[in-house]
C-alpha cells in the first residue's frame, strides 16, 4: 500500500467519511451505539470538514482523525483535542493512524495549540501502545466511566505537549 496522502476534508467528502465511521464502528473505541439507518450526516454543528484531516490512498479515503477545541473558552484556546481517529480494515497496520496522528498534531501546532489531548478507552490496547510511541502520557483515568457491551470501560485521559 502506498504512503497515505492527508488532506483537510472537504464537505463533498460527507458520505464516503459516514461510510468509514460505520465500517469501522467497535466497542473497542465507541461509546455510542451501533449507528442505525437514517444514518446522520457525518458534519454537522458539532464538527465541520475544515476540523477533519482524511487520509487518501489512490483517491480513496482510508482514514480521517477530528481535531477541535477541548473547550470552547479563552483560557483553554491553547489546547486542541483529537475527537475521533478511524482507519479502515484493511489499511491498518500500514502507519495510516500515525501519519494521521502526526498530521493532527501539526495542524494543532499551526492554529496555535501548546497542548494536545485525547480519550481512549482502557482496552483499546493498540490505540493507547500508538499514542504513547507518538509521545503522549496518561494524565486522567476515568474508571468504569462507560458501560460498552456489558462491561465496565475505564476513560484514559491522554496529552502531550507540542
Amino acid at each position: 500500500m502506498p504512503q497515505p496522502y492527508i488532506r483537510t476534508a472537504l464537505p463533498d467528502d460527507d458520505e464516503e467519511l459516514s461510510a468509514l465511521d460505520r465500517a469501522t464502528w467497535s466497542y473497542q473505541h465507541a461509546v455510542l451505539p451501533r449507528p442505525q439507518p437514517p444514518y446522520d450526516p457525518f458534519f454537522g454543528e458539532r464538527h465541520v470538514p475544515e476540523d477533519t484531516l482524511v487520509a487518501e490512498v489512490d483517491r480513496r479515503i482510508v482514514g480521517y482523525v477530528r481535531l477541535g477545541l477541548a473547550y470552547k473558552i479563552a483560557s483553554n484556546a491553547h489546547v486542541r483535542q483529537i475527537q475521533g481517529l478511524a482507519v479502515a480494515e484493511e489499511a491498518r497496520g500500514r502507519g495510516v493512524a500515525r501519519a494521521l496522528l502526526r498530521a493532527a498534531m501539526e495542524e494543532a501546532r499551526r492554529r496555535g495549540a501548546r497542548r494536545i489531548r485525547l480519550g481512549v478507552l482502557g482496552h483499546n490496547a493498540p490505540a493507547r501502545r500508538l499514542y504513547e510511541s507518538e509521545g503522549f502520557a496518561v494524565e486522567g483515568v476515568l474508571p468504569g466511566e462507560f458501560f460498552l457491551d456489558g462491561e465496565y470501560v475505564d476513560d484514559v485521559i491522554m496529552g502531550r505537549a507540542l
